[in-house]
């Protein structure tokens, strides 16, 4: 299995943990447990006819003990349903970085317009046997969706 892969699910299983015992260290939406750590969203994504959808914007964090994930999700009309567009392992080292991920979801899902996003900086640090998600930064933005 890819590094990526192995990581995104190994963050799926952490999320599930949390969401049955709640997160140790989370940080309310729009917030960061260190001030200096950010995450933000450009205001426009791009959305193709086959319904992939990219999303993009910066980052910047600390070291920490495991990896760290940047991840997406973009909501359209009902904002209780959320669409994950992608992942990729974030570099913690202070400076601002840029992020973009993509994702597949079905043409008939989203369309050109106004959506929301909301991007999530996540590690996942050794606790025992588990990882446990422990969160660096995470923003919601308003967006505009084009349509390559």
């Amino acid at each position: 299995m890819p590094l990526r892969s192995a990581l995104v699910t190994a963050l799926g299983a952490a999320a599930l943990l949390c969401a049955a015992a709640g997160p140790a260290g989370a940080a309310p939406a729009g917030t960061a447990t260190d001030p200096s750590e950010t995450v933000t969203v450009d205001t426009v994504g791009r959305l193709a006819s086959d319904g992939s959808v990219t999303l993009s914007g910066t980052y910047r964090c600390a070291g920490g003990t495991g990896p760290v994930l940047i991840s997406s999700s973009v909501s359209q009309g009902d904002p209780r349903v959320r669409y994950d567009i992608g992942g990729g392992l974030a570099r913690c080292d202070g400076a601002a970085h840029r992020w973009e991920n993509s994702g597949q979801v079905s043409s008939e899902v989203l369309d050109a317009g106004a959506a929301h996003v909301e991007a999530t900086l996540t590690e996942l640090r050794p606790s025992g046997f588990l990882l446990l998600p422990a969160f660096h930064a995470v923003t919601g933005q308003d967006i505009t969706l084009v349509q390559e």
